[in-house]
Protein backbone atom coordinates (compact mmCIF):
# COMPACT_ATOMS: atom_id res chain seq x y z
CA UNK A 1 0.00 0.00 0.00
CA UNK A 2 2.78 2.42 0.90
CA UNK A 3 4.59 1.74 -2.38
CA UNK A 4 1.32 2.01 -4.32
CA UNK A 5 1.23 5.50 -2.62
CA UNK A 6 4.86 6.38 -2.93
CA UNK A 7 4.51 5.57 -6.43
CA UNK A 8 1.31 7.31 -7.14
CA UNK A 9 2.89 10.83 -5.61
CA UNK A 10 5.67 10.49 -7.80
CA UNK A 11 3.53 9.85 -10.79
CA UNK A 12 2.03 13.15 -9.89
CA UNK A 13 5.08 14.99 -9.18
CA UNK A 14 6.22 13.83 -12.61
CA UNK A 15 3.21 15.31 -14.04
CA UNK A 16 3.46 18.70 -12.11
CA UNK A 17 7.05 19.26 -13.19
CA UNK A 18 6.53 18.48 -16.76
CA UNK A 19 3.31 21.14 -16.79
CA UNK A 20 5.18 23.51 -15.41
CA UNK A 21 8.33 23.19 -17.53
CA UNK A 22 5.43 23.54 -20.34
CA UNK A 23 3.93 26.26 -19.37
CA UNK A 24 7.35 27.89 -18.33
CA UNK A 25 8.42 27.50 -22.22
CA UNK A 26 5.26 28.90 -23.48
CA UNK A 27 5.26 31.66 -21.51
CA UNK A 28 8.76 32.00 -22.56
CA UNK A 29 7.57 32.03 -26.40
CA UNK A 30 5.19 34.27 -25.74
CA UNK A 31 7.19 36.77 -24.01
CA UNK A 32 9.80 36.37 -26.86
CA UNK A 33 7.45 37.34 -29.58
CA UNK A 34 7.51 40.50 -28.01
CA UNK A 35 11.10 40.94 -27.62
CA UNK A 36 11.14 40.38 -31.31
CA UNK A 37 9.35 43.00 -32.32
CA UNK A 38 10.77 45.50 -30.07
CA UNK A 39 13.92 44.70 -31.33
CA UNK A 40 12.92 44.86 -35.02
CA UNK A 41 11.55 48.50 -34.43
CA UNK A 42 15.08 49.60 -33.34
CA UNK A 43 15.67 49.77 -36.75
CA UNK A 44 11.98 49.77 -38.43
CA UNK A 45 8.90 52.01 -37.99
CA UNK A 46 5.77 49.98 -36.64
CA UNK A 47 3.09 50.18 -39.69
CA UNK A 48 0.08 49.59 -36.96
CA UNK A 49 -0.23 49.23 -32.95
CA UNK A 50 -2.62 47.22 -31.35
CA UNK A 51 -4.87 50.33 -30.14
CA UNK A 52 -4.83 51.80 -33.77
CA UNK A 53 -6.25 48.61 -35.10
CA UNK A 54 -8.94 48.92 -32.31
CA UNK A 55 -9.71 52.41 -33.34
CA UNK A 56 -10.09 51.03 -36.84
CA UNK A 57 -12.52 48.60 -36.13
CA UNK A 58 -14.62 50.35 -34.37
CA UNK A 59 -14.50 53.23 -37.54
CA UNK A 60 -15.34 50.75 -39.73
CA UNK A 61 -18.78 49.72 -37.43
CA UNK A 62 -20.00 53.43 -38.79
CA UNK A 63 -17.99 53.23 -42.55
CA UNK A 64 -16.47 50.16 -43.80
CA UNK A 65 -14.13 52.88 -45.57
CA UNK A 66 -12.73 54.38 -42.73
CA UNK A 67 -8.96 54.43 -42.50
CA UNK A 68 -6.54 56.18 -40.32
CA UNK A 69 -4.96 59.30 -40.52
CA UNK A 70 -1.21 59.01 -39.87
CA UNK A 71 2.50 59.70 -41.65
CA UNK A 72 5.43 59.14 -39.74
CA UNK A 73 7.70 61.91 -39.32
CA UNK A 74 11.22 61.18 -37.59
CA UNK A 75 13.00 62.26 -34.76
CA UNK A 76 14.82 64.85 -36.23
CA UNK A 77 11.48 65.62 -37.79
CA UNK A 78 9.51 66.66 -34.99
CA UNK A 79 9.44 69.84 -33.57
CA UNK A 80 11.36 69.58 -30.40
CA UNK A 81 8.82 71.98 -28.81
CA UNK A 82 6.33 69.40 -29.54
CA UNK A 83 9.04 67.03 -27.56
CA UNK A 84 9.00 69.18 -24.62
CA UNK A 85 5.44 69.56 -24.54
CA UNK A 86 4.84 65.88 -24.34
CA UNK A 87 6.89 64.96 -21.88
CA UNK A 88 5.55 68.08 -20.10
CA UNK A 89 2.12 66.68 -20.16
CA UNK A 90 2.93 62.84 -20.31
CA UNK A 91 6.23 61.97 -18.51
CA UNK A 92 8.30 65.07 -16.42
CA UNK A 93 11.05 62.33 -15.97
CA UNK A 94 11.27 60.23 -19.02
CA UNK A 95 14.82 61.00 -19.37
CA UNK A 96 15.51 59.99 -15.94
CA UNK A 97 13.77 56.78 -15.25
CA UNK A 98 13.87 53.60 -16.30
CA UNK A 99 10.53 52.55 -17.77
CA UNK A 100 8.55 53.33 -14.41
CA UNK A 101 8.12 56.58 -12.44
CA UNK A 102 7.81 55.02 -9.09
CA UNK A 103 6.97 58.16 -7.45
CA UNK A 104 4.38 59.31 -9.69
CA UNK A 105 2.88 56.36 -9.38
CA UNK A 106 2.60 56.73 -5.57
CA UNK A 107 1.06 59.75 -6.00
CA UNK A 108 -1.49 58.72 -8.29
CA UNK A 109 -2.33 55.99 -5.95
CA UNK A 110 -2.92 58.07 -3.54
CA UNK A 111 -5.37 60.63 -5.68
CA UNK A 112 -7.31 57.73 -6.44
CA UNK A 113 -8.18 56.06 -2.95
CA UNK A 114 -8.72 60.13 -1.58
CA UNK A 115 -11.12 60.60 -4.71
CA UNK A 116 -12.24 56.61 -4.32
CA UNK A 117 -12.04 55.85 -7.65
CA UNK A 118 -9.67 55.90 -10.50
CA UNK A 119 -8.79 59.73 -11.50
CA UNK A 120 -4.99 59.58 -12.18
CA UNK A 121 -2.98 56.76 -13.81
CA UNK A 122 0.91 57.96 -13.24
CA UNK A 123 1.89 55.79 -16.41
CA UNK A 124 4.65 56.79 -18.01
CA UNK A 125 5.68 57.42 -21.96
CA UNK A 126 7.21 54.17 -22.04
CA UNK A 127 4.35 52.30 -20.47
CA UNK A 128 1.39 54.44 -22.47
CA UNK A 129 4.10 52.88 -25.97
CA UNK A 130 4.23 49.62 -24.93
CA UNK A 131 0.37 49.48 -24.04
CA UNK A 132 -0.39 51.22 -27.47
CA UNK A 133 1.99 48.53 -29.11
CA UNK A 134 0.60 45.41 -28.14
CA UNK A 135 -2.09 45.76 -25.85
CA UNK A 136 -5.88 45.94 -25.65
CA UNK A 137 -8.06 48.53 -23.66
CA UNK A 138 -9.26 45.46 -21.10
CA UNK A 139 -7.97 46.05 -17.11
CA UNK A 140 -6.76 43.63 -15.30
CA UNK A 141 -3.96 42.13 -13.30
CA UNK A 142 -2.72 40.14 -16.41
CA UNK A 143 -2.85 42.94 -18.60
CA UNK A 144 -0.96 45.26 -15.94
CA UNK A 145 1.61 42.92 -15.35
CA UNK A 146 2.39 42.05 -19.21
CA UNK A 147 2.51 46.15 -20.10
CA UNK A 148 4.96 46.15 -17.09
CA UNK A 149 7.29 43.42 -18.82
CA UNK A 150 6.52 44.90 -22.34
CA UNK A 151 8.05 48.12 -20.54
CA UNK A 152 10.77 46.59 -19.31
CA UNK A 153 12.00 45.19 -22.66
CA UNK A 154 11.33 48.85 -24.43
CA UNK A 155 13.65 50.39 -21.96
CA UNK A 156 16.24 47.60 -22.38
CA UNK A 157 16.32 47.00 -26.02
CA UNK A 158 15.68 50.76 -27.65
CA UNK A 159 17.26 53.99 -26.23
CA UNK A 160 14.70 56.71 -25.02
CA UNK A 161 14.91 58.91 -28.11
CA UNK A 162 13.88 56.26 -30.30
CA UNK A 163 10.83 55.62 -27.24
CA UNK A 164 10.07 59.17 -27.66
CA UNK A 165 10.11 58.93 -31.80
CA UNK A 166 7.81 55.68 -32.25
CA UNK A 167 5.23 57.33 -28.93
CA UNK A 168 4.72 60.72 -31.06
CA UNK A 169 4.42 58.62 -34.08
CA UNK A 170 1.47 56.35 -33.01
CA UNK A 171 -0.26 59.07 -30.43
CA UNK A 172 -3.86 59.44 -30.91
CA UNK A 173 -5.01 63.13 -31.45
CA UNK A 174 -8.44 63.01 -32.62
CA UNK A 175 -11.06 60.54 -34.81
CA UNK A 176 -8.71 58.32 -36.80
CA UNK A 177 -5.82 61.19 -36.14
CA UNK A 178 -2.28 59.29 -35.09
CA UNK A 179 1.13 60.67 -34.72
CA UNK A 180 2.48 64.00 -34.44
CA UNK A 181 2.50 64.58 -38.38
CA UNK A 182 -1.47 63.81 -38.92
CA UNK A 183 -1.75 65.72 -36.03
CA UNK A 184 -0.30 68.92 -36.68
CA UNK A 185 -1.89 68.70 -40.22
CA UNK A 186 -5.03 68.05 -38.94
CA UNK A 187 -5.57 70.76 -36.32
CA UNK A 188 -2.76 73.46 -37.70
CA UNK A 189 -2.52 72.94 -41.35
CA UNK A 190 1.81 72.70 -40.78
CA UNK A 191 4.24 69.84 -40.47
CA UNK A 192 5.13 68.43 -37.17
CA UNK A 193 8.49 69.79 -38.03
CA UNK A 194 7.15 73.73 -37.70
CA UNK A 195 4.58 73.22 -34.66
CA UNK A 196 5.35 75.87 -32.51
CA UNK A 197 5.49 76.25 -28.87
CA UNK A 198 1.86 77.23 -28.58
CA UNK A 199 0.82 74.72 -30.44
CA UNK A 200 3.00 72.51 -28.96
CA UNK A 201 1.21 72.97 -25.83
CA UNK A 202 -2.45 72.43 -26.89
CA UNK A 203 -1.56 69.15 -28.63
CA UNK A 204 -0.12 67.47 -25.44
CA UNK A 205 -3.14 68.98 -23.40
CA UNK A 206 -5.11 67.09 -25.64
CA UNK A 207 -3.27 63.73 -24.79
CA UNK A 208 -5.28 62.29 -21.97
CA UNK A 209 -8.68 62.94 -23.65
CA UNK A 210 -7.83 63.50 -27.69
CA UNK A 211 -11.51 62.27 -28.59
CA UNK A 212 -13.21 64.98 -26.01
CA UNK A 213 -10.63 67.80 -26.74
CA UNK A 214 -10.97 67.30 -30.93
CA UNK A 215 -14.85 67.62 -30.32
CA UNK A 216 -14.22 70.44 -27.96
CA UNK A 217 -11.31 72.58 -28.95
CA UNK A 218 -12.98 76.08 -27.18
CA UNK A 219 -12.26 74.12 -23.78
CA UNK A 220 -11.25 76.65 -20.45
CA UNK A 221 -9.62 73.54 -19.26
CA UNK A 222 -7.73 72.75 -21.94
CA UNK A 223 -6.49 76.18 -22.82
CA UNK A 224 -5.64 76.45 -19.03
CA UNK A 225 -3.95 73.21 -19.17
CA UNK A 226 -2.04 74.31 -22.78
CA UNK A 227 -0.78 77.43 -20.71
CA UNK A 228 0.17 75.55 -17.73
CA UNK A 229 2.41 73.09 -19.97
CA UNK A 230 3.76 75.77 -22.50
CA UNK A 231 5.10 77.72 -19.13
CA UNK A 232 6.74 74.29 -17.93
CA UNK A 233 8.42 73.71 -21.17
CA UNK A 234 11.33 74.99 -21.26
CA UNK A 235 12.39 73.14 -18.33
CA UNK A 236 11.81 69.71 -20.04
CA UNK A 237 14.78 67.78 -20.73
CA UNK A 238 14.97 66.02 -24.00
CA UNK A 239 16.80 62.54 -24.45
Amino acid sequence: MFKLLTRTLASLWKVFCYTLGALFIVLLLYQSWFAAHIWYWVEHNPENTSFMQARLERLRVKNSNATLKQRWASYARISDELKRAAIVAEDAKFSEHDGFDWAGIQKAMEKNQKRGRVVAGGSTISQQLAKNLFLSGEKNLWRKGQEAVITWMLEMIMDKERILEIYLNVAEWGEGVFGAEAAARHYYNVSAASLNAEQAARLAAMLPRPLYFERNRDSEFLQRYSDTIRARMPSAQLP
